[in-house]
């Protein structure tokens, strides 16, 4: 049990880590203006979301500490999770650790800065994807991941 939480902690802290260093080379860089990456497809742009995914809850006021709480709160399914039956998965940690560390790295911005400082910016045409950081897309591959995982019953 004890290896399953380093594992899940070491992954987190990567992850939380990078993330939080991406952002700080990001913010003065991107203050100049958005920085075309692919053009027609990906650019760099600074922005911040108050909310949560896709600016979900962003107009509320309280949203700050509703999605604290729900971070901590799935912080907490992460460790339960990485204990229990789940854990034994060598690919179900990893991906917890994923989930986990983009988890904190979006959360200390929003405990320090009360939002979310975004950056990359996939569109075609007129057509924007939200823009997302380093955290997002780790939550993202590791749910999606943790979900096949289940669904091959490897989890």
């Amino acid at each position: 049990m004890r290896r399953r939480l380093v594992t899940l902690g070491l992954i987190a802290l990567a992850v939380a880590l990078a993330d939080q260093i991406l952002k700080a080379v990001m913010v003065p860089w991107l203050s100049q203006g958005p920085v075309q990456v692919i053009p027609g497809f990906a650019r760099l742009i600074l922005a911040y979301n108050t909310g949560a995914a896709f600016s979900s809850f962003a107009n509320l006021e309280w949203a700050r500490w509703l999605l604290t709480g729900a971070i901590l709160v799935a912080l907490g399914l992460a460790l339960w999770a990485a204990v229990g039956p789940l854990g034994r998965s060598r690919g179900a940690l990893i991906c917890l650790g994923l989930i986990s560390g983009g988890a904190v790295g979006n959360l200390i911005d929003r405990l320090r800065l009360g939002k979310v400082i975004d950056f990359v910016d996939l569109y075609v045409g007129n057509w924007h994807w939200p823009v997302f950081n380093l955290a997002d897309a780790a939550i993202t591959i590791g749910g999606v991941w943790l979900a096949w995982l289940l669904i091959r019953g490897e989890g």
